[in-house]
């Protein structure tokens, strides 16, 4: 059973009410996973014995601290998914582990981005995920940035600009019939391809689509500046996830569009002459190398 309230539901509570005015048991009886007897039995102790709901819910042994989490970082605007949610992939951790060791490390990435980099007196919001080479988990580190992102209040996008092997539509279970490739072929626009995360509120995804013979081609389009001036008015966090950046130019072309960029690196794993050189060439490009990261 999907336990994160569906997109009606989501949608008819931001509409009438909010959902940070919705109460823990409102929110548990849409998503399913609380009853109207249930609830009742609660709301009585509740009152007889002075104690919050989700007390009241743990002691009589209708709801498990998991449920009461879940329910209050909707009243919080903080969602997240409980783990039998099947809607995205495992990968995407800060969806479901929000407080988990690796989590509040890409809350401290997060921090260190938005001083320097997402401030408000620069006005920049795009910024390029790249690597060296592939399998150093560039896809699953933008995904779970931008998800942290979304859970700041930002409204974020993920663009997924690897035109070669592109992930972000599997890690998000995704259609990916229509995405950038299209767009830049100029068979759809931004509106028309990007996918809203309903269970993650302020997140979207622009996957990929369909593979192209020519990459490089595409990315020097017209069409690729025109779509990203559209983003930047209807966001305030725009993350891109790029192709390995020492065996393709697409990802400095995609770097450079978004002014700057984060390297990352494996442990154990990436050769630093390769981290060197593609250092080198996003600041040959005009590209700021905001940071690096290390995935372990």
């Amino acid at each position: 059973m999907n336990i994160a309230p569906p997109e009606p539901i989501i949608a008819r509570a931001t509409q009438h009410q909010g959902l940070a005015s919705r109460s823990i048991g409102a929110i548990l009886m849409d998503a399913g996973r609380l009853s109207a007897d249930a609830a009742e039995s609660i709301i009585k102790l509740q009152k007889e014995e002075g104690l919050r709901f989700g007390d009241a819910a743990i002691r009589l042994g209708l709801l498990s601290e998991a449920d009461v989490r879940f329910a209050l970082s909707y009243q919080f605007e903080y969602p997240y998914l409980l783990p039998d949610d099947k809607s995205i992939g495992e990968e995407v951790i800060a969806a479901f582990k929000p407080f988990s060791p690796m989590v509040e490390q890409l809350r401290a990435l997060r921090s260190q981005l938005m001083l320097r980099w997402f401030d408000d007196m620069s006005g920049k919001k795009m910024l390029a995920l790249t690597s060296a080479d592939k399998n150093e988990g560039r896809s699953y580190i933008a995904a779970n940035l931008a998800v942290v992102f979304s859970q700041l209040g930002e409204r974020t996008l993920l663009i997924d600009a690897d035109l070669r092997n592109p992930r972000q539509h599997e890690i998000f279970k995704l259609g990916n019939r229509d995405g950038l490739s299209g767009i830049l072929a100029g068979r759809s626009n931004l509106d028309e391809a990007l996918i809203r995360i309903p269970n993650l509120l302020g997140l979207s995804v622009l996957p990929a689509g369909a593979v192209p013979p020519n990459p490089q081609e595409l990315l020097n389009r017209p069409q690729f500046t025109n779509m990203l001036e559209a983003a930047q008015r209807q966001f305030d966090v725009i993350l891109f996830d790029t192709t390995a950046g020492a065996e393709y130019a697409d990802a400095q072309m995609v770097a450079a569009r978004a002014g700057g960029a984060v390297v990352l690196s494996r442990k154990n794993f990436t050769r630093a002459s390769r981290l060197r050189d593609l250092t080198s060439a996003l600041q040959h490009s005009g590209t700021v190398v905001v940071g690096s990261v290390l995935n372990g």
